[in-house]
């Protein structure tokens, strides 16, 4: 059902990246470069938490949909590919870095369409590695766009970078894999 809670939840998140991407570009001189970070912050941890709930009430209330299914990993990786490419742009993510987490988005994506297209979606379905992957992106994103020092005294930078290396090898680490899962089912229709 296209206007189940659900559904409203993934469609806000889907809202919120414009936004995102939006505070960066408003001039200083209306909004304080600080407030631009909480702001930024704000709109991704909402929108990382949307990202829980709106799978937990769908499997819930039986609310699963198709165009749900659909649309909660689209609306996830327009996310963190968004956040990645405004954190690039001010110098607060290495381009490598970027490039693994968007490229491996991509490449699984493409691998989870052919392997549907197979009849062998199972064997690249969400592992844990995924899961905890995604935990640490959706950590590190938001504390490098905080940037700033936690209360004016705790430096959350290292943090966030530290982190987001962190995710990186993650993110490597299940696309190998997944692509190990994926492999005996890609050489038979090769």
């Amino acid at each position: 059902m296209a206007t189940s809670l659900p559904m409203l939840l993934t469609w806000a998140r889907i809202a919120m990246i414009p936004l995102l991407v939006a505070v960066f570009y408003i001039p200083d001189a209306v909004l304080a470069p600080m407030a631009k970070n909480v702001t930024g912050c704000a709109l991704f941890t909402a929108a990382a938490i949307t990202d829980g709930l709106d799978g937990y009430y769908a499997r819930k209330w039986g609310l699963a949909s198709r165009l749900g299914a659909f649309l909660d990993p689209v609306a996830d990786k327009l996310m963190v590919s968004a956040a990645l490419i405004v954190l690039l742009e001010m110098g607060r993510v290495d381009a490598f870095v970027a490039l693994i987490i968007i490229g491996r988005e991509i490449a699984i994506s493409a691998l989870r369409e052919w392997m549907a297209l197979i009849g062998a979606s199972q064997s690249v379905a969400v592992h844990s590695i995924g899961k905890v992957k995604t935990i640490v992106q959706m950590v590190a994103i938001p504390v490098l766009l905080f940037h700033d020092p936690l209360f004016g005294v705790i430096p959350v930078r290292p943090i966030g970078i530290v982190l987001i290396y962190v995710a990186a090898a993650l993110t490597v680490y299940s696309m190998l894999y997944y692509l190990r899962m994926a492999w005996p089912h890609l050489l038979r229709r090769a």
